[in-house]
This record gives structure tokens, sequence and C-alpha cells, in this order.
């Protein structure tokens, strides 16, 4: 089965705790971080990840680009990430897809639920995050602990007299 996660991008940029602090300072920040996490959580878990946007906060007309394998939507003009969602969800939904929609928003919740998605909602989405990012954390320690400094295990004297060649020196 292929699972799908649609996320209100903004919805999550003012409810998680590392982005809330950049939205203040610098939104373009708080976006590209949030953008960096879902390739995490796509790498980690796999399936299709897309990332809406509202236009109203990008000016411009309609976007559609992938970053990282994160497919990234700007909405057009008049229309919000919940009505972009609406229609993904309506779109995408097949009996072997399972779509998941990460969103606050109580209203958007129900409209999901009406088209067959499941919901996450944006505290869900972070503490699976942060789960994710502990588990690559232990994974990279213990690669570290592993991994010899070189394959072929040598007494100092030889490894100083290995180095002093790859240096020119006698």
């Amino acid at each position: 089965m292929q699972t799908i996660l649609i996320v209100d991008g903004y919805n999550m940029i003012g409810a998680w705790k590392e982005l809330r602090p950049l939205r203040d300072t610098n939104f373009e920040e708080a976006r590209n971080r949030l953008l960096e996490l879902m390739a995490e959580y796509k790498a980690a878990m796999g399936g299709r990840v897309i990332v809406v946007f509202d236009a109203h906060q990008v000016p411009g007309i309609q976007q559609t680009y992938i970053q990282n394998a994160v497919e990234i939507i700007y909405t057009r003009k008049n229309e919000t990430a919940d009505e972009r969602i609406e229609k993904l969800t309506n779109e995408l939904k097949g009996r072997k897809i399972q779509i998941y929609v990460a969103t606050s928003d109580m209203t958007e919740q129900n409209v999901i639920f009406g088209n067959g998605a499941l919901r996450k909602s944006a505290r869900e989405l972070e503490i699976e995050m942060s789960i994710i990012q502990s588990n690559i954390s232990q994974e990279v320690k213990s690669t570290r602990k592993e991994k010899p400094k070189s394959r072929i295990q040598l007494s100092k004297e030889v490894e100083l007299a290995f180095e002093k060649w790859r240096r020119g020196l006698k």
C-alpha cells in the first residue's frame, strides 16, 4: 500500500516548537527548515510527501516543484491550502493508497475524513519527527563507533611511517 502524507505547511510552522520562533524572525527560514524536516521524514518513512503552502504568504503565481524528493505546492492567488488539500485528497484517493493529512485545523480534519484520508495533528507529526531524528542520531553514533579508522589495523609505528611517506617526509 502506498502512503501519502499531505502537510499543511503554515499550520506546522505555527504549531511546532522549533519552527514558531523562526516564523517570527525569518519566515523563509522557517519554511526551508520545515522542508528539510519533511525530506528527513520521507527518507525515514518512505511514501510520498506533499507540503502545501497558501499563496498569500508568497507573492506570485501558483507553483509546484520537487525539492529533496518532497513535493511542494504553493496555491493559486485566492486558493487556501485547505482547499488545495481537499482537492488533493479527493484526486489521490484509491484502493491501495492511504492518505494522511497533517493539520490541526478541525474543519479541515472533518472534510478530509469525508474523503477517506486520516489525519495527523501538528503535535503528532512533530513527535514522530523527533523520534525519527533521534533514531538517525543513534544510527550515526553507532556507525561511528563501529567504523575503524583504517581498513587494516596498523601499529602506531607503521601508521606514523605511512603518514611520513604520505607527506613526503623521511
